[in-house]
């Protein structure tokens, strides 16, 4: 394992410019390594010695692996002498590291609780202090600003009620603002009336605006016209976040006849500004589009840290990093959040990480809306853990969001499911909520959780706080 993974360290290395970063990409480097074995029999063979089962040494691959080697050669009179133990400081090393880039990344720790709560502004917050003053008093540590809303003008004053609320409550708060990437979107859908489509329906996909009438009664227009080129029969669309599924039947001149396989019980109706997900198709497009380098320049004067959507390669990281070096300073010094969407993104994700990292702030987010659909609901959690495991080894903080609490956030009432989901959050580093009408009631109760929750667990190890209920 120590030789794969300091193969792969070196491999790394001549792209960390970051020398405090050294340490975490050999951790993750021996972490990789150590994952490409089956252990689960080793676990089992370890329990019963009353060793660690080396089921959370994500943080500290080496000083686990020294401290297990150590304590078996105690059980065995022909063994040399042991090797030494790591010290407790060089055991937990790997989570000092983990605090550190995490209060690098996202900003202070709060008083009452280690993880952070980011919070997407609604546009009325660009008129609406009180709105804002209130978020910051129940436990926002960070507010997010997507620039697929709004405009430049509205952000800035966003940016000043943060400020001033900051001020007055002795509170810090950083600014995330998400470029908007290459997103696909339905537009100038022509269908019959308010036509429900049902599987086994067909429906015509091309990337400028169809004829109405014309051959098929249910068209729309794509609004990335480049997919058409890499579509292949086979290949799944989906729409509006999963409610609608297809499958690419045979491409129709520049466009593709698209059958309908998943809907609703009484099927769903195919409408405009609906986002379309293609995760059979490698798209091929750069993740910085002309409105994100527009809105770069805005950004580099008022974020603390840039939401990049849609990254799945290096060389989509160096891109990004190249654009923020032309308009700041101190480029190194800004906060990149990797939003994890798609399976590609996964698969580079060590990849990812070290090209980041190695010279900047680091936050990755799990962006569970697209992922879902991506790689379908079913292995969701499973990706999610694996995500979580991968950082905790990088010693990079983790942003869990996506419908968190968004029935309380939305209604004011929270269902039972999602109230537990928010409370495992604990193990990421920070958790966000969307806006809606009831998102400073869910801060508040999910600052008075975190607190509780962080009583009982830690990443993945489930602590024994005394407990007083029987």
């Amino acid at each position: 394992m120590l030789e794969e993974g300091e193969e792969l360290f070196e491999r790394w290395r001549p792209r960390i410019k970051r020398a405090e970063y050294l340490p975490s990409a050999r951790n993750l480097a021996h972490y990789i390594a150590l994952r490409r074995h089956e252990l689960r029999q080793l676990q089992l063979e370890l329990m019963p010695w009353g060793l660690s089962s080396l089921g959370r040494c994500e943080a500290r691959v080496l000083e686990n692996l020294d401290a297990v080697i150590s304590a078996l050669a105690r059980f065995d009179p022909a063994s040399p002498e042991p090797q030494s133990e790591p010290t407790p400081a060089d055991f937990f090393k790997g989570h000092a590291h983990l605090g550190e880039n995490t209060e690098a990344a996202l900003g202070p720790t709060p008083p009452q609780r280690g993880v952070r709560i980011m919070v997407t502004l609604p546009a009325e917050a660009a008129t609406d202090y009180e709105l804002v003053r209130r978020l910051l008093k129940s436990g926002t540590d960070l507010v997010r600003i997507n620039c697929a809303h709004d405009e430049a003008q509205a952000w800035r004053s966003m940016v000043t009620h943060v400020r001033r609320a900051e001020a007055e409550l002795g509170r810090s708060c950083r600014i995330c603002m998400d470029l908007t990437g290459p997103r696909a979107r339905t537009s100038n859908v022509v269908a019959p009336g308010l036509v429900r489509l049902q599987p086994g329906d067909r429906a015509l996909m091309m990337p400028t605006a169809p004829p109405s009438p014309g051959e098929f009664p249910v068209a729309f227009q794509c609004s990335l016209p480049g997919v058409f080129e890499r579509l292949k029969p086979g290949h799944s669309v989906w729409v509006d976040e999963g409610r609608l599924g297809m499958v690419v039947e045979e491409k129709r001149g520049q466009g593709a006849l698209l059958r309908v396989t998943d809907t609703r019980p009484k099927g769903s109706r195919l409408r405009p500004k609906k986002g379309i997900n293609f995760p059979d198709t490698e798209l091929g497009v750069t993740p910085l589009t002309a409105k994100d380098l527009e809105d770069l320049d805005t950004i580099a004067e008022l974020a603390d840290a840039v939401g990049y959507s849609f990254v799945q390669r290096p060389g989509d990281i160096a891109l990004l990093q190249d654009e923020l070096a032309e308009r700041l300073e101190k480029p190194e010094a800004i906060t990149l959040v990797a939003k994890i969407e798609t399976r590609l993104a996964i698969c580079n994700l060590p990849e990812l990480i070290v090209q980041a990292a190695g010279t900047q702030p680091l936050a990755v987010m799990i962006a569970r809306g697209d992922l879902a659909v991506e790689v379908g609901y079913r292995r969701l959690a499973e990706l999610q853990e694996e995500i979580l495991w991968l950082c905790e080894a990088a010693h990079v903080p983790v942003i869990w969001a996506t419908q968190v609490l968004d029935r309380l956030v939305h209604k004011g009432v929270g269902a039972r499911a999602e109230i537990t989901d928010a409370a495992m959050a604990e193990r990421a580093e920070c958790v966000m909520l969307n806006k809606g009408p009831f998102v400073v009631d869910a801060v508040d109760l999910l600052s008075d959780m975190l607190s509780r929750m962080e009583g009982h667990q830690f990443k993945k190890t489930s602590r024994m706080r005394a407990l007083h209920a029987w």
